[in-house]
């Protein structure tokens, strides 16, 4: 068994409930297939740097779940074909990595005042 964390983009026009039927096709393989489901965090609607299939809006979930490679095929081979999902990544998730991802914080002063000095420097 390995570790997984999925990002999915799903059509942002798909009603919740239809979103709420992939996740819980997703959720029942793995756990059918005796992995184990770990996390399910909805990031929410977002606009996309580019539009995908005519549409500039997707909504995002990351998924964190164990499984075996056979499982995280056919979870993939279903996703490819479900007309909802616009795009997804599964990777292995590395050991000792946090569970969560950690967010990138804006930059502060002090770091343009650095990276200002750096280029002043350059020049």
């Amino acid at each position: 068994m390995n570790d997984y964390e999925t990002l999915l983009l799903l059509d942002a026009e798909l009603p919740e409930e239809r979103q709420g039927e992939i996740l819980t096709r997703i959720r029942e393989r793995v756990e059918t297939d005796g992995g184990t489901w770990e996390a399910h965090e909805p990031w929410g609607r977002r606009k996309l740097a580019y539009e995908i299939d005519h549409k500039a809006d997707g909504v995002y979930h990351l998924l964190h779940f164990t499984c075996d490679a056979a499982t995280l095929d056919e979870i993939s081979r279903v996703l490819r074909i479900h007309d909802g999902v616009l795009r997804h990544m599964a990777t292995r998730r590395i050991e000792g990595s946090p569970a969560r991802p950690i967010a990138v914080s804006a930059p502060t002063r002090e770091d343009v005042e650095i990276a200002s000095e750096i280029d002043e420097e350059e020049e």
